[in-house]
């Protein structure tokens, strides 16, 4: 058994049904048995498991590091893996993606997610230039806003170049629940593709408006924090998994708290960070197998609170 076949074989659950997909958002279930969901603009299929690079990737030249990281990019491919989020703000984490997916054949097939995060158009246009250098890229999957600074003039360049092929697909970002009402104003006024901010079972704040305004804007939803800055393990330290939540195959509490995200159809894609190889095992299982119900969802919520 070669690498690839070990970590599919290791993150392979039964297959579940599939489900019929009747519109862009819709969760989709693939033959991998990673879960996948549609790009509402586009209706492209991307698996729902994504990986983020912040802290974890900004190693800078470290051989040592870097080669624990080239480790993660290729399992997290091989189990199916695509999106991979960064930022200019991630220290070296463009430059480390870049070089490490390039130096093992993986850039050209990953769906590459970056920022713009400075003021001015000229001083924009040079940052995302500079971005796409470090990621060995001419084209990027896609494009933010990051924490909506100078967005209104980021805005016209990244409609531009999207428009020019440069950027698949745009979007913005913000850390703070408190930014969520602007967040609402600019899907309202303009035409976006991605919405990124922070959700987790501990942090539910979008789901009250916010997260359903972008469903129904055909806005997809990443979810970063997903594990609310690691304090959900605190919480959890030396406990158990509820009973239950073993008997549909969760196996370990990223798991879980990776389903009760993506049990959401309107939350199409998690983008868990992380630098050891059993931690991506867990995340990736997150995505595929049994999805919780409605009701299993709210109990998950009501237990952790408990």
């Amino acid at each position: 058994m070669n690498r690839k076949q070990f970590i599919l074989k290791s993150i392979a659950l039964p297959l579940m049904p599939r489900l019929i997909v009747a519109a862009p958002g819709d969760l989709i279930v693939s033959e991998s048995k990673m879960w996948k969901a549609r790009i509402p603009s586009s209706g492209e299929e991307v698996i729902r498991v994504g990986l983020g690079t912040y802290k974890n990737f900004d190693v800078g030249n470290s051989a040592t590091d870097r080669e624990g990281l080239k480790q993660i990019l290729q399992s997290f491919v091989a189990a199916g893996g695509t999106l991979v989020d960064s930022s200019p703000m991630y220290g070296s984490s463009e430059t480390v993606l870049g070089d490490i997916s390039a130096g093992v054949g993986l850039n050209s097939g990953l769906f590459i997610a970056t920022k713009v995060w400075t003021q001015g158009q000229a001083s924009g246009e040079a940052q995302m230039k500079d971005s796409m250098q470090k990621l060995r890229r001419k084209k990027l999957e896609l494009m933010q806003i990051h924490n909506l600074v100078d967005w209104k003039t980021h805005l016209k360049t990244l409609t531009k170049w999207k428009a020019e092929g440069v950027f698949k697909y745009i979007g913005i970002t913000h850390y703070s629940t408190g930014a969520f009402s602007d967040l609402e104003a600019v899907i309202k006024s303009y035409k976006l593709d991605f919405l990124q901010i922070p959700y987790s079972i501990a942090q539910t704040e979008g789901e009250k408006r916010l997260i359903p305004f972008a469903f129904d804007q055909g806005v997809a939803v990443i979810a970063n924090e997903p594990f609310d800055k690691g304090r959900v393990f605190t919480q959890v330290r030396g406990k158990p998994l509820p009973a239950w939540a073993q008997e549909i195959g969760i196996t370990s509490w990223a798991e879980y708290f990776l389903k009760f995200i993506l049990a959401s159809k309107q939350i199409q894609f998690v983008i868990p960070a992380t630098s050891k190889i059993s931690h991506l095992m867990d995340n990736m299982r997150g995505g595929a197998g049994i999805i919780p119900t409605l009701d299993q969802r709210k109990r998950m919520q009501k237990e952790l609170a408990s």
